[in-house]
């Protein structure tokens, strides 16, 4: 990637909060109302949640209308929408056949002309039994993503992850250390771990790299009976919720200052002090007392 513009200019975050269903058309129609809605209260860059196109428990259901990248008329649909609009626009998500028997959890960042200039495939998959007896296998139906994404956006850099990742924050850390200034975290998160979590886990992603997060949210009860969390939340590089969604789909939306971000690391300049270090085995004693004593 090319390094970031720097600039420092305030630009406006719109977060499109949904509530998808089975019926990929329906939700693309949704979405693009929403993204529009965006754009009339003067956004810049608009982010929809994990799950876009379709959000289904069931295997057969997804396989029976989802298609390839290239095929795929809710990604075409997108494009044109950014072009017409003139944004930024990242998709959370949509669920994208990469083969016969798998999917792919893609992310897609979408200039203003309608190109797509950055994807990102989810690392992590989520696979447990809850204790409401909700049960998710995301490992049957998708296929893991290998490789952390950053791209640039004319007010800095954005580090892609999605869900389930939120939880890992070495990704994280990773992605600010390559120049993250804007952490995008796009979810459609359970309604039980959301409650518990959410904002925690947000707040301190934001707070331990210096960055803000912008994590659009699925919310409320789903056509195939799940119930996701919403709440779609904008935090600051100091951890302050700046924004907050509901459960009901709308328009989350904030006006950024990319300066904070330099403002926050420099009174906390974690990312410099970052040390590489192995882990000793237990009683293992550190190499150089091994030196002092005269072992080998």
């Amino acid at each position: 990637m090319t390094a970031g513009t720097g600039k420092t200019s305030t630009f406006r975050v719109g977060l499109v909060q949904m509530r998808s269903g089975v019926t990929p058309a329906a939700n693309i129609a949704a979405a693009v109302k929403l993204i529009e809605e965006a754009k009339q209260g003067g956004a810049d860059y608009v982010q929809t949640p994990e799950m876009t196109n379709i959000l289904t428990l069931k295997r057969e259901d997804l396989f029976a209308v989802m298609m390839a990248e290239e095929e795929d008329t809710g990604l075409a649909t997108f494009r044109e929408c950014a072009r017409r609009l003139g944004l930024w626009l990242h998709i959370g998500s949509l669920a994208i056949k990469v083969s016969p028997d798998k999917a792919a959890n893609r992310s897609f960042l979408i200039d203003p002309k309608g190109e797509i200039v950055a994807r990102y495939d989810k690392i992590h998959m989520f696979d447990v039994d809850l204790a409401n007896g909700e049960s998710y296998r995301e490992s049957r139906s998708y296929r893991a993503g290998e490789l952390a994404v950053v791209s640039d956006l004319p007010w800095g850099r954005l580090g892609f992850t999605i869900c389930y990742d939120l939880r890992f924050p070495a990704l994280h850390r990773a992605l600010a250390e390559a120049g993250a200034t804007f952490l995008a975290i796009p979810a459609a998160f359970t309604k039980q771990t959301g409650e518990a979590h959410w904002q925690a886990l947000m707040r301190a992603r934001a707070i331990e790299n210096g960055s803000f997060v912008f994590a659009a949210a699925q919310g409320g009860t789903h056509e195939d009976g799940r119930s996701t969390y919403g709440h779609s939340l904008i935090v600051d590089p100091w951890g302050r919720v700046i924004a907050e969604g509901g459960t009901e789909p709308g328009v989350v939306m904030a006006e950024i200052d990319p300066a904070d971000v330099a403002v926050a690391r420099g009174r906390i300049p974690s990312l410099q002090h970052g040390r590489r270090f192995e882990v000793l085995e237990p009683m293992a004693e550190p190499t150089h007392l091994h030196a002092v004593r005269g072992g080998p």
